[in-house]
């Protein structure tokens, strides 16, 4: 009776150790995803710039248009180094326009033509 008890207690556990594993084993874990990745980026080339004087005082710079080589959703301009960008606006196709009279860009102040533009 003895070793009948002890066999039944091994068997217990086996059967209580092969249950745990089994739950244990079912465990399921959703599908998930990780990456990184890297993309060229571009820039513009810029053709036909155009400096619009006003013509009361043309040594004002009322707006400055000009052309990019490829479509874009954002577009600012900035005529002197550390002065303030303006923003432009998308009259048609691949052309813009900058109104540059606040604050009024003046001719003896400016020293670049920096176009920052977005896709």
């Amino acid at each position: 009776m003895f070793r009948s008890s002890k066999l039944f207690i091994v068997l217990l556990v086996l059967v209580l150790a092969t249950t745990a594993f089994a739950f244990a084993a079912s465990n399921t874990v959703p599908t998930t995803r990780a990456g990184e990745g890297a993309t060229t980026t571009l820039g513009y080339n810029v053709t036909n710039v155009v400096y619009n004087l006003n013509t009361t005082t043309p040594s004002n710079i009322d707006s400055v248009t000009f052309t990019l080589d490829a479509a874009a959703s954002n577009v600012k301009i900035r005529l002197v180094t550390t002065g303030s960008y303006y923003s432009c606006t998308n009259p048609s196709g691949l052309n813009w326009s900058c109104n540059t009279t606040s604050p009024q860009a003046t001719v003896s102040a400016a020293n670049e033509l920096r176009v920052v533009a977005t896709e």
